[in-house]
């Protein structure tokens, strides 16, 4: 199937919010065979060919837990379960990448507007990051910050970058929370900013290429500065940004899983359809043994 054919039934909605708010499944199981077919590739070049990210970001996958306000399906955490399910059954890294990426995109509704639709703004916006403990010097107008992050899914396809990092005031001092605990940034910029190293090489997510990659003494305006999670900077109050990123990672991580399997199952059921194991003469889909096992 060609994208232009796995895209026929949902290019009305395409690059802007959806008036009927389509369900992200049913956008999401259009494109599924494009995914699905690119597979090998995705594994073997360790990104996702521009084929695949054509589609998806067609169909706005990656746009699912963005605020309506900056062209985003503020979906609900059922409804982005339900598409992380059906993208990671067609594809582990896919699937994967997606996720995370939608998690990402939640720091939207912690950021000023005008900031918020210049990184979101171009349709084929995706926000990326990974975990490691960065510096955040505040200095006239922003921060100077340096770290090393590692595990940043979907970098290769990313457009801008995030590096959350603990800030050191002006007089040296460590910046508490009201409660005392130690108070952390995501810093965000462009993705030609940070140094990649190419240290990822996991069989069965090659294609996620969840690098690490490095900060330089970077500066970083305030405005692009972001404390997630955070009452007291959300700017965007509706329901889906009461739950916290990790609950809403969680939720996405759980179809993520189920979809794997899914695909896994579905694979099986058609190598049995057509194999004879060694030494026998029967078909594996006549095997008691198999029925049995794919029926619990």
């Amino acid at each position: 199937m060609t994208t232009a054919m796995a895209l026929a039934d949902v290019t009305p909605m395409l690059g802007r919010p959806d008036p009927g708010r389509t369900e992200p499944a049913v956008r999401a199981r259009a494109v599924a065979p494009v995914i699905n077919a690119a597979g090998p590739v995705i594994e073997a070049n360790k990104a996702l060919p521009p084929e695949v990210l054509e589609a998806m970001h067609g169909a706005r996958l990656f746009r699912t837990l963005l605020p309506q306000a900056y062209g985003g399906d503020q979906a609900t955490p059922a409804a982005f379960y339900r598409m992380m399910e059906i993208v990671a059954a067609a594809d582990g890294s896919t699937g994967w990448c997606l996720c995370q990426a939608s998690g990402c995109s939640i720091a939207s509704a912690y950021m000023a507007p005008e900031v918020a639709r210049e990184i979101w703004g171009p349709a084929n916006a995706v926000l990326a990051w990974g975990f490691g403990n960065g510096v955040a010097k505040v200095v006239p107008g922003g921060y100077r910050v340096s770290g090393t992050w590692a595990f940043a899914s979907g970098n290769r396809h990313a457009t801008w970058m995030g590096g959350h990092c603990r800030v050191i005031e002006a007089d040296g001092s460590i910046r508490k929370n009201p409660d005392g605990s130690q108070h952390e940034r995501s810093m965000l910029v462009p993705r030609h900013v940070p140094r990649f190293h190419d240290v990822w090489n996991v069989v069965g997510l090659r294609g996620t290429n969840s690098d690490t990659y490095t900060y330089d003494d970077v500066f970083v305006p305030e405005a692009y500065s972001v404390c997630r999670d955070s009452d007291a900077e959300r700017r965007v109050q509706a329901p889906l940004y009461q739950f916290t990123t990790s609950h809403l990672y969680s939720a996405g991580f759980a179809g993520v899983s189920i979809g794997i399997a899914r695909g896994l199952l579905d694979a099986f059921v058609e190598l049995a359809k057509g194999k004879t194991a060694a030494a026998t003469t029967k078909p594996l889909r006549d095997s008691e043994v198999i029925q049995n096992g794919i029926a619990q």
